[in-house]
């Protein structure tokens, strides 16, 4: 049986070769911007956007060299051994960095306003920016419409009055027609002598004498314009 006193031996001796492994896997591993090193923390040759000084690699600003190129509307933003290109503010025409502090030259519907190239309010600035009367204008980001006033829609590039709903247009009684009319004349006309004949049954000589001349006026028209009908009818017979 292995006795105390070698089990501590033994472990002393498995940790001391896994702190070698560990210092010898060191003494090759190189940083990451290092493509070849000969110890820890000294390289021999770094990789690309990374320059050997003392041993070291050191990021490359490639902004401040001619590899930090990028076009007009962005600018160069460094990165640990790269750069990006990154858009410019929408307030600038070229730009030097980001914000609308760091533009070269304003963009249209900006201006300079102290350091800052700042939108410009057309709507207060522009005595008409919207010439016409049912027009309203509504500034925007660097710019401006022309919304049309309540009550109006825009029609081919216009503004007109939006036209009221057929049921607000019309009346109750615009629409009806002439024999709908000739129906609820008759229906009246029923109702009220019903009403009269009830009242002169009751033996009331006012309402008798109404009801006898209400159905003598309605006997007179219903005849004359039956006669009217049947001379029409027959002239243009003939």
């Amino acid at each position: 049986m292995v006795e105390r006193g070698e089990w501590r031996l033994l472990c002393l001796l498995l940790h001391a070769a896994w702190l070698g492994c560990v210092l010898t896997a060191e003494a090759h591993t190189c940083p990451p911007s290092c493509n070849k090193c000969s110890a820890p923390n000294q390289c021999d040759e770094c990789g690309r956007g990374w320059l050997l000084y003392n041993s070291k690699c050191v990021d490359i600003d490639e902004c401040g060299t001619e590899f930090g190129v990028c076009s007009l509307d962005s600018y160069c933003f460094n990165k640990a051994g790269s750069y990006e290109c990154k858009n410019c503010d929408p307030a600038c025409v070229g730009c030097m960095g980001s914000g609308p502090a760091r533009c070269r030259k304003c963009a249209p519907g900006y201006r300079l306003t102290g350091s800052k190239c700042l939108d410009v309010d057309e709507c207060s600035y522009m005595v008409l920016a919207c010439p016409a009367l049912d027009e309203i204008c509504t500034n925007t980001e660097g710019s401006f419409r022309c919304d049309c006033a309540k009550g109006f829609i825009r029609k081919g590039g216009v503004c007109v009055m939006k036209q009221l709903s057929s049921v607000q247009d019309k009346g109750l009684f615009e629409n009806i027609q002439d024999e709908e009319v000739v129906v609820l004349q008759q229906m009246f006309m029923g109702v009220l002598l019903c009403a009269l004949g009830t009242l002169a049954a009751k033996g009331d000589l006012v309402y008798t004498s109404i009801f006898i001349g209400a159905i003598a006026a309605m006997s007179g028209y219903w005849l004359s314009d039956r006669g009217d009908r049947l001379l029409d009818s027959f002239l243009k017979g003939r």
